[in-house]
């Protein structure tokens, strides 16, 4: 008995100090309590080495203690794992937008589109002020000029600003980790996309990202069927970043790389 509480204490100690340091480190909770866990079961294992030996079970009984085990041990595994912090598409694209925003903002194009979002409820403001007055029974309402629809952004600012945010979208989601562009990246296997202009319109490249199992790219089978590249982005990604990283990619034109052909499956 005093070797399982000399045992205890150890454990009780290490989990002490591991969530102390997490907590010093600012982890979240849920890694501070995963890291006390482990400690105390790695001293309950300890401890059941000193527990007395089982006794031999056979038939029925030993059936229903191999059930009951299997029932208890997939109860564990699955109450830990709803423990985790869960995969959120809205939470992922907040953290994109905290990430973006401000440079966005910065941009000719991000000022433009703060200037038509203010002009648009601006409009929406004086509309609502109309069916007011209407309903109070001033039907002779004088209209003054409204807002409307603000002048569009030009080409030349809108075009450069969306192939920057095109080409901070290829780091932001980090594709250079599977395809190589430009002589960088491609560290894990992938198609170079130098050449992809010649072969996709910015549409089927966004549906390429989207849904990657749209497009085969030659002599990369093996990769599709396993379905190497992931089908997030269409979660995590505006469809506006989808497009810009769509056009900024479509502008890859180097005959001189050899660029794998794509072939549609869907």
């Amino acid at each position: 008995m005093g070797n399982v509480i000399k045992k205890l204490a150890i454990g009780l100690a290490v989990g002490a100090a591991l969530f102390g340091g997490a907590r010093a480190l600012e982890f979240p909770v849920i890694f501070q309590m995963m890291f006390f866990g482990h400690a105390m079961f790695g001293a309950a294992i300890f401890m059941l080495l000193d527990a007395p030996s089982v006794k031999t079970m056979g038939g029925v009984k030993s059936v229903i203690a191999v059930v009951v085990f299997y029932i208890v041990l997939c109860t564990v595994y699955i109450s830990g794992a709803s423990m985790w912090p869960q995969f959120d598409p809205e939470d992922e694209k907040g953290k994109i937008a905290k990430i973006l925003g401000p440079k966005r903002a910065a941009t000719e194009q991000g000022k433009a589109e703060e200037l038509i979002a203010r002009a648009k409820a601006l409009d929406e403001q004086v509309k609502a002020l109309e069916v007011r007055l209407r309903g109070l029974g001033a039907d002779q309402v004088t209209k003054g000029p409204t807002t409307g629809d603000p002048p569009p952004v030009t080409a030349s600012v809108a075009t450069g600003d969306f192939m920057k945010l095109g080409e901070e979208q290829w780091q932001l989601q980090e594709c250079y980790n599977c395809h190589k562009l430009k002589g960088e990246g491609g560290k894990k296997r992938g198609p170079e996309l130098d050449n992809i202009g010649s072969y996709l319109t910015i549409d089927e490249i966004k549906q390429k990202i989207m849904d990657p199992k749209s497009i085969m790219a030659e002599g990369f089978e093996k990769d599709w069927e396993k379905g190497k590249m992931p089908d997030k982005f269409k979660d995590v990604m505006e469809p506006g970043d989808i497009t810009a990283l769509a056009s900024w990619l479509s502008t890859f034109k180097n005959t001189s790389v050899n660029t794998p052909r794509p072939i549609k499956k869907k």
